[in-house]
């Protein structure tokens, strides 16, 4: 069973015509509704975030900033657009998040469908959508429930430079990111590793235009497996954002909607080796057939219901297994491969 976190105020957010807009929540709850994925698995609908969780990643500058905008309907940035509800809405999110933190500390699997989305979100700046962090936010309240140790897997095709500023000299949180590089925010290169305490707790892979199911499974098997293994979490989060499928218009990746179920069973076997608990929130993906499906698969892949090819070693591109073995030099001085 799964728990989906899910509030209708998230429609409220009205960005209009933005690619981040209503219509990715609606698309994916009908999809969910129509192949019967609600009959087994519950619809949780959470509390609004308060602000001292909110503060527990943003400096209070930035909420009064948020909610101000908010109210005036003046946009955060040229791509981060809010309207008069969006500050309850972004609240909601980070609520959603926590609650899917809740649904699982004795275990389980729960998957926070929220909006706005939150990566970007740095602890003073809003931006690429994001007015909060929710899986920061989330990640510091299972903190505060004794999950110390928290291992985040970033899969969006844009990196989450807003997560790894949160927690960029925190070994206590490991942060793991695959994403399109170079593309937005710029940020996301191998090198950057975290800083004092904090380094080698940072682990970014960026990846060519056009790296596809096979590619992922690669790093995924190759650096996250054996790093996850060693870091031993307590809880694993995902920024889960499908906008690295192949028919998104906001990246040149090419996963297909299969391949996030097999990324999904990578980290769900994470999980039965090591803390049991996976809660995964919403980040982008902008196309509305595929982002449905790929959420589909997810869960399906959570549900225990998915076969997962092995790639064969032809399928996997040179440029893939570089980056891999550029990525294993920088971080084995923290871990063994």
């Amino acid at each position: 069973m799964i728990s989906i976190i899910f509030h209708p105020d998230y429609l409220k957010h009205d960005t209009g015509s933005h690619p981040e807009n209503a219509a990715r929540l609606t698309s994916i709850m009908n999809l969910l509704d129509a192949r019967g994925v609600f009959d087994n698995n519950p619809i949780i609908t959470p509390q609004p975030a308060s602000i001292s969780l909110i503060e527990t990643i943003h400096d209070s500058d930035h909420i009064k900033k948020v909610e101000a905008h908010c109210r005036a309907e003046i946009p955060l940035d040229p791509d981060t657009i809010v309207s008069k509800d969006s500050f309850n809405a972004a609240l909601l999110a980070a609520g959603g998040a926590v609650q899917a933190v809740n649904e699982i500390k004795d275990g389980g699997v729960a998957f926070a469908l929220v909006r706005p989305p939150g990566h970007h979100a740095n602890p003073d700046r809003a931006m690429g959508f994001c007015l909060f962090n929710n899986i920061a936010i989330a990640a510091r309240y299972a903190q505060s429930q004794g999950m110390l140790r928290v291992l985040i897997v970033d899969w969006d095709a844009h990196h989450g430079n807003g997560t790894q500023n949160a927690f960029y000299s925190d070994p206590s949180v490991l942060y793991f990111s695959t994403h399109h590089y170079p593309h937005f925010p710029g940020t996301g290169w191998l090198d950057e590793v975290g800083e004092g305490g904090g380094a080698g707790y940072n682990i970014n892979v960026p990846l060519h235009a056009g790296a596809n199911d096979a590619d992922h499974m690669y790093v995924f098997n190759k650096l996250l497996v054996p790093i996850a293994l060693q870091f031993k979490p307590d809880i694993i989060l995902v920024s889960a954002g499908q906008d690295g499928h192949v028919n998104d218009p906001l990246s040149g990746m090419e996963l297909t909607s299969a391949g996030f179920g097999y990324l999904a069973t990578i980290v769900k076997g994470l999980a039965d080796l090591t803390c049991g608990r996976t809660a995964l929130v919403l980040e982008g993906g902008y196309n509305l057939e595929a982002l449905a499906e790929s959420v589909f698969e997810i869960i399906t892949a959570f549900d225990g219901e998915m076969d997962v090819p092995v790639p064969e070693d032809s399928e996997v591109s040179v440029a893939v297994k570089n980056r891999v073995e550029e990525v294993m030099a920088v971080q084995e001085n923290w871990w063994d491969f």
